[in-house]
C-alpha cells in the first residue's frame, strides 16, 4: 500500500554571516542621534474607594467629616487633645489655597494715596517705604530696613479705606522705632520665642492704634485695642508689656504679625541688613526727623500721641546725669582750680635766682558746695534726686566725700554741712525761693569752694554778679510761663550765662 509521496524536509542551516575584516573600524555616522530623556517621574496616586453603604463608618461622622468619609486614625497622644482645629485668620487674611492670585498694585498705591491724603504728616515715611510682595505674609509686616511685606490676597479682599489704614499702621512700627525697642526689651528679660514674640506685638499694636483711625481712616473690624484688656489708652508699649502678661489674646490674635519692625524679631520671609532696597541708620534717621518736623508744623493736624512723640524724636533726651558728671568734671578740674602756691616743695626756677626761695605752684583737691532748692515749688522726688547727685558728685572729684558740702535754700540759707559728717543729709525747707542767699553762703564758708553746684527748678532770682568760682546750675524742668496766683504776671528769670547748664530730666 503506497500513501502520498512525501517531500523531505528542509535541513535547517544557520545564515552565514560574513567573517569582520581584520582592523575593521565602526563607520562614522553623518550626524549625531539625539540621546533620548530620561522619563518623568510620575506620582502614583491611589483612587479613593467608594463607601461601602454596609460599612459601620458610613454612618458615623466626627468633626469637620463628610457623612461616607473613612475616618483618619489618630494617636494616643492626638485623642487625648481632642479633636483638631483650624489655625484662625484675621480679618483680610490670605488663605493658603490662592497660590496664583497677582499682586493689584494699583489697588495699593491708591491706597497709599489716600493716606497721604488724610495723615499728610507722614507722608515722607510712607512713599519711604518699599514694597515686596510675599505670599508667606498673614496680611501686611515690615522690617527695620523699612521694607514693607504684602500678602496679595490681603490686598484683593481689603477696601482701600482700610487698605490706607494698614498703611499708616505698619508704618508707625517703624517711626516708634518699635524694633529696637522691643528687641531691647526682650534682651533685658530673655523673652525669646513666638509666645514672647506675639505679645510684643500686641503691645505694640496697643499703642498705635488707640488714636491713628478716624478722620479718614475706618477703623477695621479685630483691631487690636487696649480695652480688649480693659486698660487705658495712651501708654507705650513697655507700660503695656509690664502692666499685662496678654495670656488671654495670645490664642485669639496668632495670626497677628507685623514683622520685625513691630517686635524686633527676624522673620524667615524677610530679606536681612544685605538685601535690597533697605534704608541704612542715617536715612531711618532722617525720615524720622522729617516726619516729627511736619507734626511740629502743624500740630493741630496730628493726636496728641503722634505730638508726644514729635517731642521727644525733635529733642531727643540727653543723659544728663552723664552731662551734670562731665559739667561738674569739667569745672573741677579746669585751669586755676585748687591751684597754691606752697613752700613744701620750693619751684624750680629758684636755680636761677642765688639766694632766693621761691615758692612751688602745688594742685589741691577741689572742694564742691552743692546748693540745694527745698522751696515748695519742688517735689519729693526732686530733693530725692538730688541727694543722689550729691552722692555723684563725690565721686566725680575723686571719692573725697570731706571735700563735698551741701547747703539746702529756700528764702533763706541753712549751713553747709560737709558729706562726711552728715549720714543723712537732712533738706531743711518748704517755703520761697532765693537762691542768692545759698551762694553767698557758700563763698563765706571756709575753706571757699572751688566749685559750686545749684540744683534748682529755676524760678529764683540769681546773683547778678558771678561768683569768684566755677559754677554748674542742674536745672528741673518747668514750663515756660509759669503762674503766681499773687503775682500773676510774674515770669521767673532764666539762669545766667555765666553759669553752665544741664536740664535734669
Amino acid at each position: 500500500m503506497t500513501g502520498p509521496a512525501r517531500h523531505p524536509r528542509p535541513e535547517f542551516r544557520p545564515e552565514s554571516r560574513p567573517e569582520p575584516r581584520p582592523h575593521s573600524r565602526p563607520r562614522p555616522l553623518s550626524h549625531p542621534v539625539p540621546r533620548p530623556a530620561p522619563p518623568r517621574p510620575v506620582r502614583a496616586t491611589v483612587p479613593t474607594p467608594l463607601p461601602d453603604p454596609r460599612s459601620p463608618y458610613n454612618n458615623r461622622t466626627g468633626p469637620g467629616q463628610k457623612p461616607g468619609q473613612r475616618p483618619v486614625q489618630r494617636s494616643g497622644q492626638e485623642r487625648r487633645q481632642g479633636p483638631r482645629q483650624e489655625p484662625r485668620q484675621g480679618p483680610g487674611q490670605e488663605p493658603r489655597h490662592e497660590p496664583g492670585l497677582p499682586l493689584d498694585t494699583e489697588k495699593l498705591l491708591a491706597a497709599r494715596l489716600h493716606a497721604v491724603k488724610v495723615r499728610p504728616y507722614l507722608a515722607s515715611a510712607l512713599f519711604a517705604l518699599h514694597v515686596v510682595e510675599d505670599r508667606s505674609v498673614p496680611t501686611m509686616a515690615v522690617d527695620a530696613h523699612w521694607r514693607c511685606y504684602v500678602s496679595p490676597g490681603f490686598v484683593a479682599r481689603m477696601p482701600v479705606e482700610e487698605l490706607a489704614g494698614a498703611w499708616v499702621h505698619e508704618v508707625s512700627h517703624l517711626l516708634r522705632d518699635h524694633h529696637g525697642r522691643g528687641e531691647r526689651y526682650a534682651r533685658e528679660r530673655e523673652e525669646y520665642g513666638p509666645g514672647r514674640r506675639l505679645r510684643r506685638n500686641i503691645a505694640a499694636d496697643f499703642e498705635i492704634n488707640d488714636d491713628i483711625y478716624g478722620d479718614g481712616l475706618p477703623r477695621p473690624t479685630g483691631a487690636v485695642l487696649p480695652s480688649l484688656l480693659g486698660m487705658p489708652e495712651g501708654l507705650l508699649m513697655e507700660e503695656y508689656l509690664r502692666r499685662s502678661s496678654m495670656s488671654g489674646l495670645t490664642g485669639d490674635l496668632a495670626w497677628l504679625d507685623c514683622g520685625s519692625g513691630a517686635d524686633g524679631q527676624v522673620r524667615p520671609w524677610e530679606l536681612g541688613p544685605d538685601g535690597a532696597h533697605g534704608l541704612s541708620r542715617q536715612q531711618r534717621d532722617a525720615v524720622r526727623f522729617r516726619v516729627a518736623e511736619g507734626i511740629r508744623g502743624r500740630p493741630g493736624d496730628a493726636p496728641e500721641g503722634w505730638r508726644r512723640w514729635a517731642d521727644v524724636a525733635f529733642q531727643p533726651p540727653q543723659p544728663w546725669r552723664r552731662l551734670l558728671g562731665s559739667a561738674i568734671r569739667s569745672a573741677a578740674t579746669g585751669p586755676g582750680v585748687g591751684e597754691n602756691h606752697s613752700y613744701r616743695r620750693p619751684s624750680r626756677r629758684s636755680a636761677g635766682v642765688p639766694g632766693v626761695l621761691l615758692p612751688g605752684l602745688r594742685r589741691t583737691p577741689p572742694r564742691v558746695c552743692v546748693v540745694i532748692d527745698t522751696s515748695g515749688s519742688v517735689s519729693d522726688a526732686e530733693l530725692g534726686s538730688a541727694l543722689l547727685e550729691v552722692a555723684a558728685i563725690s565721686r566725680a572729684v575723686g571719692g573725697r566725700r570731706d571735700l563735698v558740702s551741701v547747703i539746702s535754700c529756700d528764702a533763706a540759707a541753712g549751713i553747709a554741712v560737709p558729706l562726711c559728717r552728715a549720714g543723712n543729709v537732712e533738706l531743711i525747707g518748704g517755703g520761697g525761693t532765693d537762691l542768692r542767699s545759698g551762694f553767698a553762703r557758700a563763698l563765706r564758708s571756709r575753706p571757699r569752694p572751688d566749685v559750686i553746684v545749684a540744683l534748682t527748678d529755676g524760678q529764683t532770682p540769681w546773683p547778678t554778679a558771678p561768683p569768684p568760682c566755677r559754677t554748674v546750675v542742674g536745672l528741673f524742668p518747668r514750663p515756660t510761663l509759669a503762674t503766681d496766683e499773687e503775682e500773676p504776671a510774674y515770669i521767673p528769670d532764666t539762669p545766667p550765662s555765666w553759669a553752665h547748664v544741664v536740664t535734669i530730666n
